[in-house]
């Protein structure tokens, strides 16, 4: 049974995927939805509302694409030609880099916010929202234009070659040659590291000033504790669990992709790479709808705005 077949007969691998997609779909159309909706609604919008609103699009763009593919795995008969193969493989690969921008930018602008107004950082503070989108499409194109190897990916219809990775019914790729998976390999490798880096050390100084923060205050307040958390401590919160999740889940993506590569492909790490590496954006927008009490709370309020319609 060749790749093809075991993708259309494995129903559970078609029910997580699936499923993944549509909860990834649903819960990043929340967050971009309430974020959005607040930050067009109040007089002195947030420049982190609109962030996060570019955050979960990211994210929304990567499973729609991810939800097409996974369409044409399942369906038995190709239905995609050459062209459309290669336009989605490039698209759903270089999509990836404005999710790790997204991360990243969002873990800066956070550390920003929060700074103290003695701290070098409160100059940008009060940058318009023209700036942090300009600063996104910034990133955005110079790592797709650090991707311009993937623009040698060959599109086929043939699934039984052994030179071929299986992609969906309609599409393998053959992959790049050494010294272009080489050149792209350490391209990719230098501007991860320095997104991780910049994540890593914003995190850092979060961690620190919290820490600051909370020995101040028990200082202050040593008689009347309150058990409550700051708003302060909680978007630190917030930030340092959407980065775990990030690691975790990067870390987890690379040592599978490197067993599909050392297996030649096997349909099981296929799968299971798919289902991992979209992983992150399906969980990410969880950590802010669970931990903004104003999304659920918006919500509801437009739910009964239209229950009274």
């Amino acid at each position: 049974m060749n790749k093809a077949n075991i993708f259309c007969t494995d129903t559970n691998m078609k029910v997580i995927l699936f499923s993944e997609v549509s909860v990834g779909i649903s819960a990043n159309s929340i967050l971009f939805i309430s974020h959005l909706c607040m930050f067009l609604g109040e007089s002195r919008p947030k420049p982190i509302d609109l962030y996060i609103a570019f955050f979960s699009l990211t994210h929304l763009m990567l499973l729609v694409t991810m939800g097409l593919i996974a369409v044409d795995m399942f369906m038995p008969g190709g239905r995609w030609d050459s062209t459309t193969c290669t336009f989605l493989m490039y698209l759903h690969i270089v999509l990836r880099g404005p999710t790790l921008c997204a991360t990243c930018l969002l873990n800066v602008l956070w550390t920003i916010t929060l700074s103290p107004r003695n701290s070098c950082l409160t100059k940008f503070k009060h940058k318009s929202p023209h700036h942090i989108s300009g600063a996104f499409l910034f990133l955005c194109v110079l790592y797709m234009s650090l991707s311009s190897e993937l623009l040698s990916i060959t599109a086929s219809l043939n699934l039984t070659s052994e030179n071929f990775l299986y992609v969906s019914q309609s599409c393998s790729i053959l992959p790049m040659s050494y010294s272009i998976k080489s050149m792209f390999s350490t391209k990719m490798a230098i501007r991860e590291a320095f997104l991780i880096g910049l994540m890593v050390l914003s995190s850092g100084y979060m961690v620190a000033l919290l820490w600051s923060h909370k020995k101040q205050a028990q200082h202050l307040h040593s008689n009347s504790l309150s058990l409550k958390a700051s708003p302060e401590q909680r978007a630190t919160r917030t930030i340092m669990l959407l980065m775990s999740f990030f690691v975790v889940f990067y870390i987890l993506d690379s040592v599978i992709f490197y067993s599909r590569m050392k297996f030649k492909d096997d349909s099981i790490f296929v799968c299971v790479q798919i289902i991992v590496s979209h992983s992150y954006v399906t969980v990410s927008p969880f950590v802010f709808i669970c931990t903004e009490k104003h999304i659920i709370k918006f919500f509801w309020s437009l739910c009964g705005r239209i229950v009274n319609i």
